[in-house]
């Protein structure tokens, strides 16, 4: 209980374009007490994320209107955007080059799409934050 008073202070946007893993996590994370916020696309993932900043993003790299590694250079841009942690959401392999471009970055963390386990998401926010 306590661990959930001090989350409901802490905000997370989620961009991720996936509805069905999108409502996943957000139903996670509401339900470990965070403030969760939600984006489909890159371009209202941006928007968002400079609006309301967030403790902390979960990203997936391919989004529609604009992609996640475009979404990451224009926030690592901003004052506040350059230290806020991410955590990509990917099905991109490891040799990928977008995910190579996204280390540096400073993206936090990385989690496979195709192997994602909700408890997992949750343990990799909980160590950004």
């Amino acid at each position: 209980m306590r661990m959930g008073l001090f989350n409901r202070f802490k905000k997370i946007l989620i961009v991720e374009d996936d509805a069905h893993l999108r409502h996943a996590v957000v139903d996670k994370l509401k339900s470990s007490g965070y403030r969760v916020m939600e984006a489909e696309d890159g371009n209202s993932g941006l928007n968002m994320a400079i609006k309301e900043r967030p403790d902390l993003i979960l990203l997936d790299l391919m989004l529609p209107k604009m992609d996640g590694l475009s979404l990451l250079s224009e926030l690592r841009r901003d004052d506040w955007g350059k230290d806020v942690p991410v955590i990509v959401i990917t099905i991109l392999n490891a040799t990928d080059e977008r995910r190579a471009k996204a280390k540096e970055l400073n993206v936090v963390e990385y989690i496979d799409k195709s192997k994602y386990q909700l408890d997992e998401i949750i343990q990799k926010v909980k160590k950004a934050l």
